[in-house]
């Protein structure tokens, strides 16, 4: 009784990583996305290197997890991948509050969000 093998999610030329519960508001992680959306993957880490945003950081660990995926999971060529796709997605929503002047009080919201990164062979792109 062996299970049927999950279809894959990706094209035969795309590698994919997802990062989920990131403490951000995904309107902010969305700005770091769409600075490396369709550059060269090189140039996508270059430009999350110098990248003065603080989630910077892990948006690039998660383009070289895409990059790792490509490599040893579908036997894609490292040198030609593009980042095909980068997009932001809401998680859930901490809700807080704080106390204010004559016994009120104000609501807090702390976002988080996720990221999907897709990486493409740099022929296949569309």
């Amino acid at each position: 009784m062996a299970q049927t093998k999950n279809p894959r999610r990706v094209g035969q030329t795309e590698a994919r990583a997802k990062l989920v519960n990131v403490r951000i508001s995904p309107q902010k992680l969305n700005l770091v996305a769409a600075s490396i959306r369709g550059l060269p993957v090189q140039k996508a880490l270059n430009e999350l290197e110098f990248s003065r945003k603080r989630i910077a950081t892990d948006v690039r660990k998660v383009l070289y997890s895409a990059i790792s995926n490509a490599e040893n999971n579908h036997n894609l060529d490292i040198d030609n991948l593009v980042v095909a796709e980068a997009f932001v997605g809401k998680n859930l929503v901490m809700k807080r509050f704080a106390s204010r002047a004559r016994g009120r009080s104000s609501r807090i919201l702390k976002p988080f969000s996720e990221i999907t990164i897709v990486v493409r062979e740099a022929g296949e792109a569309a």
